[in-house]
């Protein structure tokens, strides 16, 4: 019997992400450094997040180090990311994709929330106090694992400067 409790224990983080009621939207303030997720118009969970080293203004180009601004889609996910885990942010859309020509540049993409390299462990409070991406949505991979379970794909994400 105290194996099986103890088997029950360690299976229950399965049966808990099993359970959790998905999230309807992402909203992310940039200037607060906040991502907030919702369900039904309320705050279901808020987090503190990083960004590009450069990430006033939207997103024009490849290697800008800005994070979009506007109205996407959480489209996909992928847990084998060189960042723990991420989710794929629907940039470039087709304006994007039209201002990048008229300025004759690549709008960029792989524009995604995601973790933490795992050989990044023990620095999460140092590198969530900078924005160190190339344009992401960073939070740490405990943080990344309760967004996981909460966000289906697709889902609309607003970013706000």
């Amino acid at each position: 019997m105290r194996y099986l409790t103890f088997a029950l224990l360690l299976m229950a983080p399965l049966f808990a992400s099993a359970t959790i009621k998905p999230v309807d939207q992402v909203v992310v303030y940039k200037s607060k450094g906040l991502m907030q997720l919702k369900r039904d118009g309320r705050v279901v969970k808020s987090y503190k997040v990083v960004f590009g080293e450069n990430p006033r203004g939207h997103k024009t180009r490849q290697g800008d180090e800005r994070t979009p601004e506007g109205r996407y889609t959480l489209d996909w996910k992928n847990p084998q990311s060189r960042f723990y885990r991420s989710i794929h942010i629907s940039y470039p859309n087709k304006a994007d994709r039209a201002r990048a020509a008229k300025l004759g540049v690549n709008p960029g993409g792989d524009i995604m929330i995601h973790g933490m390299k795992p050989q990044w462990k023990g620095m999460e409070k140092y590198l969530q106090k900078m924005n160190w991406t190339d344009g992401c949505i960073a939070v740490t991979n405990r943080e990344m694992d309760e967004i996981w379970a909460m966000v289906k794909t697709p889902t609309p994400i607003d970013i706000y400067p």
